[in-house]
């Protein structure tokens, strides 16, 4: 067992409360998501309020998409919180924030997710570090996210 942090970083040419729009919206993931196109059967299921607190996004999909949950447990003019919980390919409960923190170029936007490695993962991760596995999934979210929010 063991703790993990994975982060990025990016300076996206726009302004914060665009840039959150496409975040808190997990519609608006479909744009920018870096899973996006994984499986093209996936089963997407939408309930609670469209954006913000308590929005939850399920997904179920084949093997290399695997099967969760995500909800909006934060939502702050420069900061989204989400709760992130796979049932497949393995279980974990993960957070992740969105952090957006203006600078002269824009906005420079911050994800992070942390979590516990436990079971199979626990050995796995230490012989594979999770930012490996998933780190250049977010530096592709988030080259995504920024074409899309300085797009027109």
């Amino acid at each position: 067992m063991g703790d993990f942090e994975v982060i990025r970083r990016t300076v996206i040419a726009a302004e914060p409360a665009r840039i959150r729009g496409f975040i808190n919206d997990f519609r608006q993931w479909r744009l920018w998501s870096p899973w996006e196109g994984s499986d093209p059967q996936l089963m997407r299921t939408y309930t609670g309020p469209e954006a913000g607190v308590g929005a939850r996004y399920t997904w179920r999909g084949n093997r290399k998409a695997g099967a969760g949950t995500m909800e909006i447990k934060a939502d702050a003019e420069r900061e989204v919180g989400v709760e992130l919980d796979f049932e497949k390919p393995f279980k974990a409960t993960n957070m992740v924030t969105f952090t957006l923190e203006p600078v002269p170029a824009g906005t420079e936007v911050t994800w992070r997710m942390t979590g516990t490695h436990s079971g199979l993962m626990g050995v796995l991760g230490k012989v594979f570090p999770i930012d490996n596995l998933i780190g250049k999934d977010f530096d592709k979210g988030l080259a995504r996210l920024k074409t899309v929010a300085e797009s027109d």
